[in-house]
């Protein structure tokens, strides 16, 4: 239940709201002028509800918190409360920590606010209607039924990555952006830095040559053991709604094997190491070298289970010449599995980026990244310290969250807004396609399918649950 009482805040911002429809229908002043569904004055709050208050949706609670026009109102997650004290975030999370950390946040300067807790998201946004803004943290299988319905009521909304669980799903929420109009933000913080930055403008300059090959790679995994699913049928945990919990997912019984953390380990709810870590790591790919609608996608796996996703993984994607560029092939390994070594490192240099990382071959050089779209280092050595750095010509970011924010006001939109975001997407859980299908595919972007592989249409777009469909 909410129990804050309007302020006077909102009931101003509700006029403003008002009264730039009104403006709007007679007027053709430029909508960051006199707003618009979902705009936000730049002199005003943001009313921002948390969406998943996991070991992800508490980190980016805690950076919300440093951002001074933001206000965090409502939170909606279906654990009351969940151990993480096991996986690499620690502590506790669930909505009653989260809710308690952002009274606690926010009592010093706001005496007796309270943050509104629900179970139910689409609960959430049906009663506040105060919201300007949603974050979305849940788990993967929920991405785009919370997105989509939050875009269509004209809230601005940031989703961690990958944007969604399918391919499908991708275009639907690129779709319902450009449609809506509202801020959007992918969580692929990385995009935001420096390092991609110069790797974009590096590669834009030659420093290289043209780049025809591609390897990225990551250590995540393992999430899940074994094969098919639990046959145990363990009770719900006390304060856990896991009706809601499997969103569009068909109903089955609940086991900690799935929730809270592991979920990335199964076919129904994530989207493992690729769908985890490619959106960081093959960002600076996507970006520098405007990849998309990859011709072919084939990936290998020492076994490949209905239920259970690979531990490790090979996927390779071909792509046709693009606005004077060369074709490029790219590959992405996980699990552990590397490309072979560079011949221009040193027997003392690191290969691997600390687990993560990008390489990029280009006919007089080669560029090496670390992963989270990190800092370029051209090899070998010699070329590096000969080279002359080339202008910086994309506009440099105020931060990952900070330029979401700013788009909500009505600034310049998010350099990972939901456009590129459902692009990098879709191009990532294509290889999980590939992977399923068990064979190599050629893909047909303009018809969304596998044009050899009808079989892999039910990979394309997954069966949603009655009454949760986004179409």
């Amino acid at each position: 239940m909410n129990n804050r009482a309007p302020s006077s805040s909102m009931n101003r911002r509700a006029f403003l709201r008002t009264a730039a429809a009104s403006a709007a229908a007679v007027s053709l002043v430029p909508r960051h002028v006199l707003g618009g569904a979902g705009f936000v004055p730049p002199s005003e709050t943001i009313h921002l509800a948390l969406i998943g208050a996991g070991g992800q949706g508490r980190t980016n609670m805690q950076a919300l918190f440093r951002e001074p026009d933001v206000r965090i109102v409502a939170v909606a997650d279906p654990r009351e409360e969940a151990d993480y004290s096991r996986f690499y975030y620690g502590g506790t999370a669930g909505r009653k920590p989260v809710q308690a950390a952002i009274e606690k946040q926010y009592a010093a300067r706001l005496p007796g606010f309270r943050c509104a807790e629900y179970e139910d998201f689409r609960v959430l946004l049906e009663k506040e209607k105060g919201v300007d803004a949603v974050l979305c943290a849940t788990p993967d299988h929920a991405h785009a039924a919370v997105c989509v319905r939050a875009m269509r009521l004209g809230k601005h909304v940031y989703c961690e990555k990958p944007l969604t669980h399918n391919v499908w799903e991708a275009r639907q929420m690129a779709r319902v952006a450009r449609e809506t109009g509202v801020a959007t933000q992918m969580g692929n913080q990385g995009h935001s830095g420096e390092g991609i930055r110069a790797t974009c403008e590096w590669i834009w300059a030659g420093a290289i040559g043209n780049v025809r090959e591609v390897h990225g790679w990551s250590d995540a995994g393992g999430w899940a053991e074994g094969s098919g699913r639990p046959q145990d049928t363990p009770p719900v945990p006390a304060g856990f709604n896991w009706d809601v919990w499997l969103g569009p997912r068909e109903a089955r019984p609940y086991h900690p094997g799935y929730a809270p953390y592991n979920w990335r380990g199964w076919w129904a709810f994530g989207t493992g190491a690729i769908g985890d870590m490619a959106c960081h790591n093959l960002d600076p790919a996507v970006w520098a070298l405007d990849l998309r609608d990859p011709l072919t996608v084939e990936a290998h796996a020492p076994g490949v289970d209905t239920e259970v996703v690979s531990r490790c993984a090979v996927f390779t994607y071909t792509f046709a010449p693009r606005d004077g560029k060369p074709p490029v092939t790219l590959t992405w390994y996980d699990g552990g599995l590397r490309p072979p070594r560079p011949d221009e490192l040193d027997d003392d240099d690191v290969f691997g980026g600390g687990g993560n990382g990008l390489l990029f071959v280009g006919d007089r050089g080669k560029i090496m990244c670390a992963g989270w779209g990190g800092s370029p280092v051209i090899i070998p050595q010699s070329r590096m310290d000969g080279m002359k750095r080339p202008e910086k010509t994309i506009a440099r970011s105020k931060g990952h969250h900070r330029d979401w924010l700013d788009a909500c006001k009505g600034g310049p939109a998010a350099s990972a807004r939901f456009e590129y975001g459902a692009r990098l997407t879709e191009l990532v859980l294509l290889g999980n396609v590939a992977l399923r299908a068990g064979k190599k595919i050629r893909w047909d972007a303009e018809n969304l399918r596998a044009a050899n592989a009808p079989e892999a249409d039910r990979f394309i777009r997954e069966s949603c649950r009655s009454g949760w469909d986004i179409a």
